[in-house]
């Protein structure tokens, strides 16, 4: 019981805010360089990657239940894919749901940069891991089980592992690495409409332009365009970090 207490008292200290890292050029350069080792090699973008997907599938959620609609299941699987079933009247709501899923990494990574900057990475890290724990219910097969449960996991060990002065540093990584998995996504989905137009079913612009006849094209330069942003945004404190450096 005092070990379930002094857990929930840990989780609920994660929402102060911390004194602002103080970020060295160095670091900056050695924070890149794991948030590309971590979302470019295959090897680690294999593991990585399906928190990109879960990050993926809770845009489309989110959006899902925020528009009014009946969020019916989300599925994980261990090649990156991933559905979210959802029921709605409205075919607004419907391309409102479709349309957050790319996006919400980079949107994700951004919030994470900026909060590792300011003083509330373990606050952006203990939010993360409560908004996947919420997944929990809507999961459908062992493969997001696994998946969600080893990112909550993660999650746990950072606020409970690294201390808090550090953890700044680690919200600014995982952040980055969002950014880029992001980005590669976006690769990949172009690849699609492309190269693998037999995988088209599989494409969110696929899936906009079947219910708004909008070409996917558009959709993709959309999704693009908040990536770009998200980027953008996160790169504001870098680069303060690169002006005082330099």
């Amino acid at each position: 019981m005092n070990g379930t207490a002094d857990l929930w008292q840990v989780l609920l200290a994660s929402f102060t805010r911390t004194a602002p890292p103080l970020v060295t050029l160095t670091e900056l350069v050695l924070a890149l360089l794991a948030a590309t080792a971590l979302s470019v090699p295959r090897r680690s973008w294999k593991y990585f990657g399906l928190l990109t997907t879960a990050t993926h599938e809770l845009g489309h959620a989110f959006a899902a239940v925020t528009s009014g609609q009946r969020l019916s299941g989300i599925h994980l699987r261990l090649d990156h894919s991933g559905t979210t079933t959802t029921y709605s009247r409205s075919r607004l709501a419907t391309v409102w749901s479709c349309f957050w899923g790319y996006p919400v990494p980079a949107v994700a990574g951004a919030v994470f940069v900026v909060c590792g900057f300011s003083g509330w990475g373990p606050a952006a890290i203990a939010a993360g891991g409560l908004a996947l724990a919420a997944t929990l219910v809507f999961l459908r097969n062992l493969a997001g089980f696994l998946i969600t449960l080893a990112a909550i996991g993660a999650t746990l060990a950072m606020i409970l592992v690294v201390p808090r002065e550090f953890t700044g540093h680690v919200a600014v990584i995982l952040g980055l690495a969002l950014l880029v998995g992001a980005v590669r996504d976006l690769i990949k989905l172009a690849h699609v409409h492309l190269r693998r137009r037999s995988q088209l079913a599989t494409s969110d612009a696929y899936l906009l332009y079947r219910a708004t006849h909008v070409p996917s094209g558009v959709w993709i330069l959309l999704f693009s365009a908040i990536v770009a942003g998200s980027w953008i945004v996160a790169l504001q404190p870098v680069t303060a970090v690169l002006s005082a450096g330099a």
